[in-house]
């Protein structure tokens, strides 16, 4: 299971970095797979993703406490918002646009329903 759950992760963070240049295609949910993944079968590779300067905040915040960043939230609704716009525009079928409004609606609701991060109690700004 172990060289299962390597390849895995590691077609899991390739399908993510196509996803930073793909708007259609999500990055996060693949870095969060990736982890998992890592975590699983080389725990060396899932700490190098903990510690990633752009994706480890959010990875722990996701591990620690299940919560997305309200800057998060919005990037990925608004994200979620233009695809769906742009499958609109380019689709001529009513089929494909209304089940993909009940898939990416799911996830817009899962989205929005995630807590935000709870404060650390020592990361309070001056005059708080």
């Amino acid at each position: 299971m172990r060289h299962l759950y390597l390849c895995l992760g590691y077609g899991s963070l390739a399908l993510g970095v196509i996803g930073i240049f793909l708007p259609v295609l999500p990055t996060t949910p693949f870095v969060l797979l990736a982890v998992w993944f890592f975590a699983h079968s080389n725990p060396d590779l899932a700490e190098r993703l903990y510690t990633h300067p752009r994706f480890g905040h959010l990875l722990t915040t996701w591990r620690d406490q299940k919560a997305i960043p309200q800057r998060a939230k919005i990037y990925a609704l608004s994200m979620l918002a233009v695809s769906y716009g742009l499958i609109l525009w380019l689709t001529e079928t009513a089929l494909l646009p209304l089940v993909l409004a009940i898939i990416m609606g799911s996830v817009a609701l899962y989205i929005a329903t995630r807590p935000t991060p709870r404060e650390k109690p020592g990361n309070r700004s001056p005059g708080a």
